[in-house]
This record gives structure tokens, C-alpha cells and sequence, in this order.
């Protein structure tokens, strides 16, 4: 029989560090009841940092700071007296050790882990409750939709006055609108101002593009446009909107039951602005949409007392008929039915050799 050998000095050093990590392994024995994949698996978080379930804070970040130091993997180097210490089993220590203490620094996370440990047959909910925490944005909600309806409301206020700027762009060269607001600035002497020579002598190039502003101011404090390219208003906004929603919710409560009390109950006849209203809602426009027509033509509806659901199926029905008379009468209109018919989807041509 052979003299045993003695072991080299390489395998005591790895005994001698697994040795050290015997207190940790003994403290975190698994744990039956516990589940794999939450918090710290199989392992208690209590017994990872050796503290007791009635600890306090300070005691949890004591225990931390010590074993972080003692399995952090930053204080493996190549050649210590340790070399069978690697940085892969470090960084397991030291991961389990940070698990549990990011467990239970947080006391909704901690009140999560305890009920686990009292209640651990429960497993659906502990599964919903630690998944929905981790999970959860790490922002308040609550802030992401302010900036969200911020920047809405700020592209609304641009894209808005850009379109204002182009309709006053383009009235300004139809000679109807910018003939009248050029006799106007005449008889308000504002082009006299902007061929002033002397000193103040402008070229020609500047006197153009101020009488252009002139001519343009003059339009916008003359018409009154409406409907989608109408001066923006900041009242309009989506936040301004927002803000005022619950004003007027109430306010469209107080007018509904105005509303049923006089014209339901009394029975009291309509006024103007309610005849157009039920006109409007007849007609399935908004109310910038209905704005923007003509008081002649709401003056046409009036007569014909569109009010009456009776009165304007009449006149829906008018308009469909003189729809279709102008699309039967125009060339282009003519040209797409032919196209339809001859060459359109849908056809199929067999042919046979």
C-alpha cells in the first residue's frame, strides 16, 4: 500500500476559501417554502445578512456594508493568498448578499417578503406582487403624462399659428381683400409712413416687405376668419382643455337641465341660438365648423326651419338630389364612372385562344 500524499499548498488555498464561506453557506440554507426566481430564491434574505426578522434599517445596512466588503468581487486580484477564489464565485455571494438587501431596505418590498414567509402557499399573489414592483416604472406616471400633455399643447400652439400665418399669407394676394386694406392704409396714411425719405430713406426691397406687413395687420384686425385656420386662442389648448374639463362638465350639466325644464317641461318655444343648435346637431358639425358658414346661409336654415326633424329630411334629401345632378353633369365625374365601367377594380376579362 502506497503513503498517502500530502496535498499541495494550491489545494489547501482553495480549502482554506471555502472554508471562509462556510458561515455564509450555513446561514443561507434553502428554504422549502420559499420560491425559486423571487427575492432570494431558495434562500432566506434574513439569514443572508444574519439578521432577524425585527430589525431596524440600520441594522439591515450594517449587515450589508460588512459582507459587501468581505464578497465584493472587486477584491479579487490575480496572485492573493486566496487563489482558489474566482471572480465568478465572488460575484455569486456577492449578488445573493445585494438581493437581500435590496429586499428589505424598501419596506413595501419587505412587507411583500414577510407575507411570503408567513404565507407561503399563496403563491399566485407573491408572484403579482413582485413581478408588479419590479415592473413599475421607475418614473411617476402622473409626471410623464404633464410632459406628455406640455408638448401636445406647445406642437398645438405652433401648428396653429403657422396655419393663421399662411391664411393671412394668402388672403394678401386676393385682390378683393388686399385692394380694401390698401385704401384703408391709405386713408390711415401708413404707406406715407413707409416711404419716408431723408435720413430714414429705405430701399426699395424694405419699403415692399413693410407695406406687405402693413397690408397683412390691416387683414388680420379686419376679417374674421373661422373654423380651422381662426387665431389661435390658448383657451384652446389641450391643457388648458384639461384644466378646464371639470368647468365645463358642470356647465354642460347646468345647461342640459336648462334645457329639459324650459323646452321639455314648459314646453317654451325655441329662440334663435336654439334653433341653430339643434340645427348644427342635425347636421353632425362641430361648432367651429358651424361657425364658419355664411349668415346668409344659417339665415337660409332658419326659414326653412331645419329645427324640424321633418323639415330637414326634406332638405337632406334636396341636397343629395342636386349632388348628384352636378356629378352626373361634370366631366371629370363622367370620366371616372367610364373608367369604373370599362377598365376599373373588379373586372375580369377571359381570354380565349
Amino acid at each position: 500500500m502506497g503513503v498517502p500524499l500530502a496535498p499541495s499548498r494550491e489545494t489547501r488555498a482553495v480549502g482554506r476559501y471555502w472554508l471562509s464561506l462556510l458561515p455564509l453557506l450555513l446561514l443561507v440554507r434553502p428554504a422549502g417554502a420559499l420560491l425559486e426566481g423571487l427575492y432570494c430564491g431558495t434562500h432566506d434574505c434574513y439569514e443572508v445578512l444574519g439578521v432577524s426578522r425585527t430589525a431596524g434599517k440600520a441594522e439591515i445596512a450594517r449587515a450589508y456594508r460588512q459582507l459587501a466588503r468581505r464578497y465584493h468581487p472587486d477584491r479579487y486580484r490575480p496572485g492573493d493568498e486566496e487563489p482558489g477564489r474566482t471572480p465568478q464565485s465572488a460575484e455569486e455571494a456577492f449578488l445573493l448578499v445585494a438581493t437581500a438587501y435590496e429586499t428589505l431596505k424598501d419596506e413595501d418590498t419587505r412587507r411583500d417578503y414577510d407575507y411570503l414567509l408567513d404565507h407561503p402557499e399563496e403563491y399566485y399573489r407573491h408572484y403579482y406582487h413582485y413581478y408588479s414592483r419590479r415592473l413599475a416604472p421607475r418614473v411617476d406616471v402622473r409626471l410623464v403624462i404633464l410632459v406628455s400633455v406640455c408638448a401636445i399643447s406647445v406642437f398645438q400652439f405652433f401648428s396653429w399659428w403657422n396655419s393663421y400665418n399662411k391664411t393671412i399669407s394668402y388672403l394678401a394676394t386676393v385682390p378683393k381683400y388686399r385692394i380694401q386694406a390698401t385704401e384703408i392704409a391709405k386713408q390711415q396714411g401708413l404707406l406715407k409712413k413707409a416711404k419716408e425719405k431723408g435720413r430714414n430713406r429705405k430701399s426699395k426691397e424694405e419699403i415692399r416687405d413693410e407695406e406687405e406687413n402693413i397690408i397683412k395687420n390691416i387683414i388680420k384686425s379686419k376679417i374674421d376668419i373661422k373654423g380651422g385656420y381662426q387665431k389661435p386662442h390658448i383657451r384652446d389648448l389641450l391643457l388648458f382643455q384639461i384644466i378646464l374639463a371639470p368647468f365645463h362638465l358642470g356647465s354642460y350639466i347646468v345647461w342640459y337641465c336648462w334645457w329639459i325644464y324650459n323646452f321639455n317641461i314648459k314646453g317654451k318655444e325655441y329662440g334663435e341660438e336654439e334653433r341653430l343648435y339643434l340645427i348644427r346637431k342635425s347636421m353632425k358639425m362641430s361648432k367651429s365648423q358651424f361657425d364658419s358658414l355664411e349668415d346668409q346661409q344659417k339665415e337660409t336654415f332658419l326659414k326653412r326651419e331645419l329645427w324640424i326633424k321633418e323639415n330637414y329630411e326634406v332638405y337632406k334629401q334636396e341636397q343629395e338630389e342636386e349632388l348628384k345632378k352636378k356629378l352626373a353633369n361634370d366631366p371629370r365625374w363622367k370620366r371616372y364612372r367610364r373608367w369604373m365601367k370599362n377598365e376599373g377594380p373588379g373586372r375580369l376579362t377571359f381570354v380565349d385562344d
